[in-house]
């Protein structure tokens, strides 16, 4: 019997279709995160969404900010407006980072963070997710489709 390869991608990417934005702050970060797939419909361990509005909010400061200076903005952030302190463990706010960064959205220089380059998330979305990430997957779904063609013809 063959032994079965681990089926482990090399690229992934998740997208969903919402309504036009019509919201703003975080709900409108929050819906971005639900449609390329930071987050789950129904997921209540949204820190993500936060850390995310945290870097969008420094980006206009041209700040870089330390790993544990965004959990001290989020921590802030969600007492301030009542949200549940879930997920800002150091650990947690550390791996959404690295969620962040394999999608291209920040960058890290000397352990501070930043939105990738300063530039605006639709040029990011542009050149890094939809230029190279998606054409990439898409190409490569393209091969195993040729190739079922081959075979099953």
């Amino acid at each position: 019997m063959a032994k079965i390869a681990r089926d482990t991608p090399l690229a992934e990417i998740t997208l969903r279709r919402y309504e036009k934005p019509t919201m703003e702050g975080r709900e409108l970060v929050r819906k971005f995160c639900l449609s390329v797939g930071l987050l789950q419909p129904g997921d209540s361990r949204d820190v993500v969404v936060d850390v995310l509005h945290v870097l969008l909010q420094a980006k206009q400061r041209k700040e870089e900010l330390h790993s544990e200076e965004i959990k001290n903005h989020v921590m802030d952030y969600r007492k301030k407006n009542g949200l549940q302190m879930l997920g800002i463990a150091s650990s947690n706010i550390r791996r959404q980072l690295k969620r962040l960064k394999d999608l291209h959205l920040i960058e890290t220089n000397a352990n501070l963070y930043r939105i990738n380059e300063w530039n605006n998330v639709s040029e990011i979305f542009e050149e890094k997710m939809h230029d190279f990430l998606l054409q990439s997957v898409l190409s490569r779904v393209r091969d195993y489709v040729s190739q079922i063609d081959k075979e099953f013809n």
